[in-house]
């Protein structure tokens, strides 16, 4: 299978060459573990090293192999991560992708390989323990056997077992308040423009189901709602308050962990929008303000 013997004895190009090829995989899997881009360089990174170290002539599939290399580093700043995110300033909303740009998030052949890169997913996967996570991650994502996966982890095989069941059904708990219809979605966020952009109170209202939540994340760093705000009447006029205030507005579409969201600028400010929705309508919001989490969607300087 594979084993660890010192400088790899292949030539180092080729090495090189296979670690690129599955850069973008590793990146989506640590990614969806931590929720956060920078982190999840810096574990692609950690495995660069180690499989430098690789006698890669024993290593019979480099992406599955790579794959769990990335993984174990990644539960561990997972770990850390959940300690100081307890004295987070409001709610923590993961990092957003702007997959418009080519951003890397992993596979995408199956429908549930799309989901779990979702911000709306990753937020329900934020309620789940280090193990349970990796593990819903390599089995939904990946589709790791759990007798590799429990390998990873350094567990049973049942207890790998029992972590997905579990993990799954924390994840299911919320799952049915959003639909996957990518379609569906986009022509509910287009729809969101114009109200918004015009202060439409009914019209925006009317694209808001009557239970809905809004979380905003500013991190501290920016104003933004330091709990959720729920229900159709309260989420529109926290919207329709938050853009009125500024004179500057400019709003549009992006392709944002591979679905249909908003990029909002408020004078200058910038903030993303990405929804969660179902029967034609916004089940719920993620208002993403932390400067800190989207620098891959203001200009440059």
């Amino acid at each position: 299978m594979l084993a660890y013997a010192g400088p790899a004895e292949t030539d180092t190009g080729s090495a090189d060459a296979a670690f690129e090829e599955h850069r973008p995989v590793l990146l989506g899997a640590a990614y969806r573990i931590l929720g956060s881009v920078d982190d999840a360089e810096d574990v692609v990174q950690e495995a660069w090293l180690r499989w430098s170290e690789v006698d890669h002539t024993r290593v019979e599939a480099p992406r599955r192999f790579l794959v769990k290399v990335v993984s174990r580093p990644a539960i561990d700043r997972l770990r850390l991560a959940r300690r100081w995110r307890e004295t987070y300033v409001g709610p923590w909303l993961p990092e957003p992708v702007n997959t418009h740009e080519g951003e890397p998030l992993g596979p995408a052949d199956t429908a549930a390989q799309r989901d779990t890169p979702s911000l709306a997913t990753l937020r329900l996967m934020h309620r789940l323990s280090a193990p349970e996570r990796a593990v819903f991650v390599l089995r939904e994502a990946f589709e790791l056997p759990y007798e590799e996966i429990w390998q990873v982890l350094g567990l049973g095989e049942a207890h790998a077992r029992q972590l997905h069941r579990r993990g799954a059904a924390h994840v299911a708990t919320g799952r049915d308040r959003f639909t996957l219809d990518p379609d569906v979605h986009r022509e509910l966020v287009d729809r969101f423009l114009t109200p918004a952009r015009t202060g439409d109170r009914a019209a925006l209202q009317g694209l808001l189901a009557q239970d809905v939540t809004l979380w905003g994340d500013g991190g501290g760093k920016v104003r933004a709602a330091l709990r959720p705000v729920s229900g159709a009447a309260k989420v529109c006029r926290f919207g329709i308050g938050t853009i009125g205030k500024h004179s500057e507005v400019e709003l549009r579409t992006a392709d944002v962990n591979g679905e249909a969201a908003l990029v909002v600028r408020l004078g200058s400010t910038w903030h993303v929008c990405s929804f969660e929705t179902a029967d034609g309508l916004a089940t719920g919001i993620q208002w993403m303000s932390n400067p800190d989490k989207l620098g891959r969607f203001t200009p440059a300087g």
